[in-house]
C-alpha cells in the first residue's frame, strides 16, 4: 500500500510537523515510521472498523477559513468503504452546525473514528468527493491508526433517532458564559480540528485530546490553556498550529448530548517552566475562541462513562496522592 508522501517536503509530514520533530531529534526516525503507518488507502482493518461505529468526529473549514470540529452520528453501518480509497458516510448534517459550511464537494475534511468502549481510534484525512444531502463520499488522502492513550472508556446509547435533528436552535455566544466554562472545566475529553495549506493543497486534521477533568484551564479573559502530553510524536495538530493558528474545538456533554463548538486561534506556548508544572506535559498550547456555538442536544448519542474508565495515561497526570483515590 503506498505511503502518503507530501510532494513539497518529500516526506509523509509537512514542514510544521517536521520542525517539531526536529526539536526532539526524532525527524529521521519518525519519517521511517510514518512511511509505514500513513497510507493513501484504508487498510482492511480500517475498512472493517468504521462500519462498527455509532459516530465519527469531523473537522472542516468554512468560507471564512475558520476551522470547526463536529460529531456525526448514525446507527452502526452508517459508514462503509466501497473501495480502499473511499469512505461513505450516510448521514444528514444539521444546517445549524457551523461545520456544515465546510462539508461540501471538493473541500478537504479530517475524520477521526474512535470506539470509546475499546479505546481504538483511526484517522482519515481526505477530500469530499460528493454530497447527496444524506450521503457523503470521502476520497482518502491519508489513513493511519492512533494509540489508545488518554481515552476514557464509555458505552453508548441513542436518545433519539440519529436522523432526527435537535429540536433546539443553535445559540451563538459573544463569549464563554458560565455554562460553557463549567463544561470545559469538567471535560476529560475534547476534539480539535486544525489545518495547513501545503503546496497549494489544504490538509484538514481532527484529533482527540484527553486528561483528567480540569486539564483544560480557562483564564479570566477566556483564554484556554491545554497541556500537550507525550503521544506518537507526529505532531499533526501542533504542526498545523505552528504553520497556521486557526483551529476549532469541540466539547461534548456526554450525558445530555449538548455540543459546544469553538473556532479561534491557537498558539504553542514556549514557556517550558509553565509546562513543567503540569504533570506529564511536554509543552502547553493555548486557544482563544473568536466564534462560539452551543447546540443543545446536538448529538443524539449519550456516551456513558464506565466506572474506573479513566486511562492509565490520564491517571498518571495526577499528583501521587490523587492516584490512590478511587476513580469513577
Amino acid at each position: 500500500m503506498p505511503a502518503a508522501i507530501d510532494d513539497n517536503t518529500g516526506s509523509v509530514f509537512h514542514a510544521g510537523e517536521i520542525a517539531l520533530q526536529r526539536e526532539l531529534g526524532l525527524a529521521d526516525r519518525l519519517e521511517e515510521i510514518g512511511k509505514r503507518m500513513i497510507q493513501r488507502e484504508l487498510p482492511e482493518q480500517h475498512r472493517a472498523f468504521y462500519p462498527q461505529l455509532p459516530f465519527i468526529i469531523a473537522g472542516s473549514v468554512d468560507r471564512a477559513d475558520d476551522a470547526w470540529a463536529t460529531l456525526i452520528a448514525g446507527e452502526p453501518g452508517f459508514m462503509y468503504s466501497p473501495q480502499a480509497d473511499r469512505l461513505v458516510i450516510s448521514a444528514s448534517i444539521d444546517p445549524r452546525d457551523p461545520a456544515a459550511d465546510g462539508l461540501a464537494p471538493g473541500h478537504p475534511v479530517g475524520l477521526l473514528g474512535i470506539e470509546l468502549q475499546t479505546r481504538r481510534r483511526n484517522r482519515l484525512n481526505g477530500i469530499l468527493a460528493s454530497d447527496r444531502g444524506d450521503q457523503y463520499e470521502v476520497r482518502v488522502r491519508q489513513a493511519y491508526g492512533n494509540c489508545p492513550q488518554f481515552i476514557r472508556l464509555r458505552d453508548h446509547r441513542f436518545d433519539r433517532s440519529p436522523s432526527r435533528p435537535s429540536p433546539d436552535n443553535a445559540i451563538h455566544l459573544a463569549e464563554l458564559d458560565a455554562e460553557a466554562i463549567a463544561l470545559i472545566r469538567s471535560a476529560d475529553t475534547f476534539f480539535v480540528a486544525s489545518y495547513a495549506d501545503v503546496a497549494g493543497e489544504r490538509q484538514v486534521d481532527v484529533s482527540h485530546r484527553g486528561g483528567m477533568p480540569g486539564f483544560v484551564e480557562i483564564s479570566a479573559d477566556g483564554l484556554l490553556t491545554i497541556p500537550d502530553y507525550r503521544g506518537n510524536r507526529h505532531f499533526n495538530t501542533l504542526g498545523n498550529i505552528l504553520t497556521n493558528p486557526r483551529a476549532g474545538l469541540l466539547f461534548i456533554d456526554f450525558e445530555t448530548g449538548d455540543l459546544l463548538q469553538l473556532s479561534g486561534e491557537a498558539a504553542i506556548d514556549s514557556d517550558a517552566l509553565a509546562a513543567s508544572q503540569r504533570i506529564g506535559a511536554e509543552r502547553l498550547w493555548t486557544f482563544r475562541p473568536h466564534r462560539i456555538v452551543r447546540r443543545k442536544s446536538g448529538s443524539p448519542l449519550r456516551l456513558i462513562a464506565q466506572e474506573n474508565g479513566h486511562s492509565r495515561s490520564s491517571l498518571a497526570t495526577l499528583p501521587d496522592h490523587d492516584l490512590m483515590q478511587p476513580k469513577g
